[in-house]
């Protein structure tokens, strides 16, 4: 029985039942495939399920302003992907009269959209014969075919691409896509892989040679860079005051509270005499609100402090998109994971 034939037939006994899995609509399959990248099912559902509730159509998101799907997105991280879509949405809109494309080709050219995504949407909604690679493909074909090329390496991606598109079933790619992903989740999973269960266990590479934990092979070779977040909760009655983040870096036109950024961790006294905090503060004195929190990033480490500073504080020279806003208000506002996590603790003061 063939590589793929064996996928189809574990898939027919143990496919998850999985909402996006009902349907040919691709902008379903866009929603989910979106979602769920680096996510986890179980984190990925119940948004999911939001964006299909609040936004039933790719004209509903298109007609829908960032800040409302910003706010949809919170929590899941990487935003950018949240812009795009909406980017995309309005690139449907626009260039297809309404009509989310369903074929590879049309696919690659929105926003946001790659080889992966594209392949999935074309396969699951049309049956393109398009081989999708993503963490569970690369983590299924290195093992049992016992591939230690760098997965993340031109030549690697190359390799996998080359392998993934000769072994996809040519009467039902996308069930085939279905099953090989669904096994990496399932069975040969990152960590403790159900090898007794596995189909491929009399022929895996990987797991005659003792390889299991040492593929796929990654390099990791992006520098990680730290900073340092300190966020002030400066409070007027009934408000709260709340900045926006700018275009250009991490987070953009998110809100948050007023920040001061600094090279390396500092005390409350460093932070009295930095000369950023005394241009706005003057001479009040920062009450710390818990420790340190740190959020990882792809690429950077973010330490975050946050502090309580005087009610009605006179602040010199605020910057443009500091603001009050009425603290009932607070939770409609689309923020970044630091500030929606903090606020779910009992730190903030009410």
């Amino acid at each position: 029985m063939s590589f793929s034939s064996k996928l189809i037939q574990w898939y027919a006994q143990n496919a998850r039942e999985l909402p996006w899995r009902q349907t040919s609509d691709p902008y379903i399959i866009w929603l989910s495939e979106i979602i769920l990248q680096q996510t986890r099912v179980e984190q990925g559902l119940p948004y999911f399920q939001t964006f299909v509730t609040q936004l039933p159509t790719v004209s509903d998101f298109a007609d829908a302003p960032e800040d409302f799907i910003l706010r949809l997105w919170q929590g899941l991280g990487y935003y950018s992907r949240a812009r795009n879509m909406h980017k995309a949405a309005k690139a449907v809109m626009h260039d297809y009269s309404g009509r989310f494309p369903t074929s590879y080709h049309e696919l690659i050219q929105l926003p946001g959209i790659g080889s992966y995504t594209a392949s999935a949407i074309a396969s699951f909604s049309s049956n393109e014969v398009r081989a999708v690679v993503d963490g569970n493909v690369y983590r299924v074909l290195s093992r049992v075919f016992g591939i230690d090329t760098d997965i993340n390496s031109g030549a690697g991606k190359k390799q996998f691409q080359e392998l993934a598109d000769s072994l996809i079933s040519e009467k039902e790619p996308g069930l085939y896509n279905q099953a090989i992903m669904d096994f990496g989740a399932t069975v040969c999973k990152p960590k403790q892989p159900l090898c007794a269960n596995c189909i491929f266990v009399h022929e895996c590479d990987a797991f005659a040679t003792g390889r299991i934990a040492l593929l796929p092979k990654k390099i990791k070779k992006t520098k990680i860079r730290k900073r340092y977040f300190h966020y002030f909760i400066i409070r007027r009655s009934a408000e709260v005051m709340i900045a926006k983040r700018p275009d250009g870096d991490i987070w953009a036109n998110l809100h948050e509270f007023p920040m001061i950024e600094t090279a390396a961790p500092i005390s409350v006294t460093e932070l009295q005499e930095n000369a950023a905090f005394k241009t706005h503060f003057a001479q009040n004195i920062p009450i710390p609100l818990g420790d340190s929190i740190k959020q990882i990033l792809s690429h950077q480490h973010i330490y975050a402090q946050f502090y309580l500073l005087p009610e009605d504080i006179d602040i010199k020279n605020k910057k443009t998109d500091w603001q009050y806003i009425l603290l009932e208000k607070l939770d409609t506002l689309a923020k970044h994971k630091l500030i929606f996590s903090f606020l779910r603790t009992d730190n903030f003061p009410q």
